[in-house]
């Protein structure tokens, strides 16, 4: 192992430098580097065999990092550990989860670091002497002929991982790492932002079938918004760095993805104006329509949906929108008991005013 590079990002300079001198005196060739995006340009300079990293750093943290260099082909292969204060479950398991090979809190014990480093570094050189690369080129091609949609959301019912959702679990939050994308399998999923003041605004409502993520699929940022399962709901998620790869593959398909945000824009455009200009009881009339398409796929049958998500949706306090329903069933446009809307008169809520 004398002869393995290895890349110690750290910005305590103390730490940086007395890790590199005890890693120095065990043979390895050390490169350091002061904050994350300084580590960026030394892994794509020197493509080290190992990458050790801290997370909470100016410039670019240790999960950008990650991120930036699993994104890179010259760089997505290279063993990558943690080294952090940040001891919660949570954040451990944010940063395997992104695709770490290890995580280590400090203050670490020098026997422990040299321990991870070895048996990463060993891994690394037995899959490469087994034939890693076959595998890699064999997975290139199981990606490489997605031609449309359809084929893509077929190969993610396969190979996607499906994670469930209660009604009203959330499922990432608005400043949130982005690391996967999802496919919604079933169920109905809200996505929505807070203001200042707290208040909820559901910005859209996604079905089966739709995509979470494609908004920010090119950031190495967080999320825009928050989102929560609006009824039990399944989804499937694939890493952000396999997504961007089969894109990278398949360029109709990423013609037809660009088709598919420029649609929901499109629809989130239409929906705001309603909200900027629309009277109460087109507000109203209009979001009632929208939660049944999408929700029943029959607008005649009865939806159940929260007076305040109805609310939300329409832009409006929930005060005008249980005053405009009441007004809506005494006309006898729909039936209300309990949760339960029923459109009785469709054609008199699509011309409301």
């Amino acid at each position: 192992m004398e002869d393995k590079k290895i890349l110690l990002i750290e910005d305590d300079t103390i730490l940086r430098e007395n890790t590199a001198e005890l890693l120095e005196l065990e043979g390895y060739q050390m490169i350091t580097a002061p904050n994350g995006k300084r580590g960026i340009s030394e892994a794509l300079r020197e493509i080290p065999d190992l990458i050790i990293c801290d997370i909470m750093m100016p410039e670019i943290d240790g999960y950008g990092v990650l991120e930036a260099l699993s994104d890179h082909h010259k760089t997505k292969h290279i063993p990558f550990i943690f080294l952090s204060a940040k001891t919660e479950h949570k954040e451990v398991r944010l940063g395997m989860d992104m695709g770490a090979d290890d995580y280590l809190t400090k203050p670490c014990e020098e026997e422990d670091l040299l321990s991870a480093i070895r048996s990463r570094l060993a891994k690394s050189t037995l899959l490469q002497a087994v034939g890693e690369q076959p595998q890699q080129m064999e997975q290139e091609a199981s990606t490489g002929n997605l031609k449309n949609l359809p084929e893509l959301i077929a190969f993610l019912n396969d190979k996607g991982e499906l994670q469930s959702f209660d009604k009203g679990k959330l499922i990432y939050e608005q400043g949130d790492r982005i690391h996967q994308i999802y496919l919604i399998n079933s169920g109905v999923v809200k996505c929505f932002t807070m203001d200042e003041n707290g208040k909820e605004l559901i910005t859209s409502l996604r079905k089966e079938g739709s995509f979470l993520g494609l908004e920010q699929l090119l950031e190495n940022g967080a999320h825009h918004e928050s989102t929560a399962a609006l009824e039990s709901s399944e989804l499937l998620a694939v890493s952000k760095q396999e997504f961007v790869e089969i894109l990278h593959d398949n360029q109709q398909l990423t013609l037809e993805l660009i088709n598919l945000l420029a649609d929901d824009i499109n629809h989130i455009k239409e929906q705001l104006l309603q909200m900027a200009y629309g009277s109460v009881r087109r507000k109203t009339a209009q979001t009632i329509l929208q939660f049944a398409e999408i929700l029943n796929d029959n607008t005649q049958e009865q939806i159940r949906i929260s007076r305040h998500d109805l609310a939300s949706v329409a832009g409006i306090a929930t005060e005008s929108l249980i005053r405009t329903l009441s007004q809506f069933k005494k006309n006898g446009w729909i039936a209300i008991e309990g949760r339960n809307i029923k459109i009785l008169d469709l054609e008199a809520l699509e011309l409301m005013e």
